[in-house]
């Protein structure tokens, strides 16, 4: 039977627009489901690479059979600005004044976080429509706030977000989490424990069997004849690069390894910097490549490297995009996250996992790799890629949320 899925999610894209693409792979997988799909999202967000054009509070524009829905929001400066929170409140104020009768109704509402103030619109929708109504948590707002911002859990603004956290677990038909391990903190905050459902992220195959080839100019960046350590994403603070680099410095006498870091965030300065200091040789920084073409760049790599800073909030999981690309290339994965039973790596035998900011033990397991024969290692890389196309592709994801309809 044919659903229409109204899918609320302010800071989706695409490949038109940029990241954030999970909202897009969903949506791609229900409309092969026979779905009508209308995502709302906003017209502004800070990972965007095109900004789509607006003309009004609301511009429709159908992508891939995808009917968008751009609802105005203002610009703010970066992902910590205090203006991302009045951005968050404007785009949920607005919706409130949306013309529903536009488009179809809804059979079902998916609102997916960050932000967490739309699942009022969600909820007053789901209502006025007798629509069912689930609620996607992809990251863990407030408790993110307390744990990585060390603010009070007492402060206005954790006591604001935790309200519509609270409200979304009480009043939502389903909740899903990219976390595996977040059941119990939700069920803490309200959460009915027979409402969690655990869906994480993946890839889309028809993305990553079309990759694109690299353009000529960044393939003449790659060093050529070495062990490549490489890395592809944002080079921001969480990602721990810096111990990667310490590592660079300590192996750096160790002429057939290289790293290779792809990507731009608020911490390329910072890390360029460092290489430059102690006149690393065997660091190279390459620009951000378009995400078709990430697959190609991986080809080039002997190990791939993720890593987050040692966290207590990653106890309840974590599911990083990058990780599936990484299983998918059919590369060994250097896993440098603290993840507690939440460790894909180890799950799929596809590299090896070192507890986050112990630059002696990532020093150790890169040298472990660059010492393991070549059969070991495709069988690393064999192991993540049959893992992840087992459990981790958006067809699967999609049926997942589908039984929930």
């Amino acid at each position: 039977m044919s659903k229409n899925i109204w899918i609320i999610n302010q800071y989706t894209g695409g490949p038109k627009y940029g990241m954030n693409y999970r909202s897009y792979y969903l949506a791609k997988e229900f409309i092969k489901k026979d779905a009508q799909v209308t995502l709302f999202a906003g017209s502004f967000s800070h990972l965007f690479t095109n900004l789509p054009k607006i003309s009004g509070n609301f511009t429709t524009e159908n992508i891939d059979d995808i009917n968008f829905i751009w609802v105005k929001t203002p610009y703010y400066k970066s992902s910590k600005s205090i203006k991302r929170i009045w951005n968050m409140l404007v785009f949920m104020f607005k919706l409130f004044f949306f013309n529903t009768t536009k488009i179809e109704k809804p059979d079902v509402i998916i609102i997916s976080s960050l932000s967490l103030f739309p699942i009022l619109n969600a909820y007053f929708w789901s209502k006025k429509f007798n629509a069912k109504l689930i609620f996607e948590i992809r990251d863990l707002w407030p408790q993110t706030l307390i744990e990585l911002g060390n603010v009070s859990s007492k402060h206005p603004l954790v006591l604001f977000l935790g309200f519509f956290e609270k409200f979304g677990y009480k009043k939502a038909d389903a909740v899903v989490s990219l976390l595996q391990n977040a059941k119990e903190y939700m069920i803490n905050r309200g959460l009915q424990k027979d409402k969690f459902y655990y869906i994480p992220n993946g890839i889309n195959l028809e993305e990553v069997e079309g990759a694109v080839p690299l353009c000529e100019n960044v393939q003449k960046q790659l060093p050529k004849n070495k062990f490549l350590i490489g890395y592809v994403g944002t080079l921001g603070i969480a990602n721990a690069l810096e111990y990667l680099l310490e590592s660079a410095l300590a192996l750096k006498d160790e002429k057939k390894i290289h790293f290779v870091l792809v990507g731009k965030g608020g911490e390329k300065e910072k890390l360029e910097n460092f290489v430059n200091m102690h006149d690393l040789d065997n660091v190279t920084f390459i620009d951000p490549i378009p995400k078709i073409q990430v697959q190609s760049m991986l080809k080039y790599f002997d190990v791939c490297y993720i890593g987050l800073k040692k966290e207590p909030l990653f106890r309840y999981g974590v599911s990083p995009n990058k990780l599936f690309d990484y299983m998918y290339s059919a590369k060994p994965i250097l896993y440098c996250i603290d993840s507690g039973k939440n460790n894909l790596v180890s799950e799929a035998n596809c590299g090896l996992s070192i507890m986050p900011e112990n630059v002696a033990a990532l020093t150790e397991g890169i040298s472990t790799l660059f010492h393991t024969s070549n059969e070991e290692l495709q069988k690393y890389g064999e192991n993540g890629k049959k893992y992840v196309l087992n459990n981790h592709t958006y067809t699967q994801l999609a049926g997942k949320f589908w039984s929930l309809f």
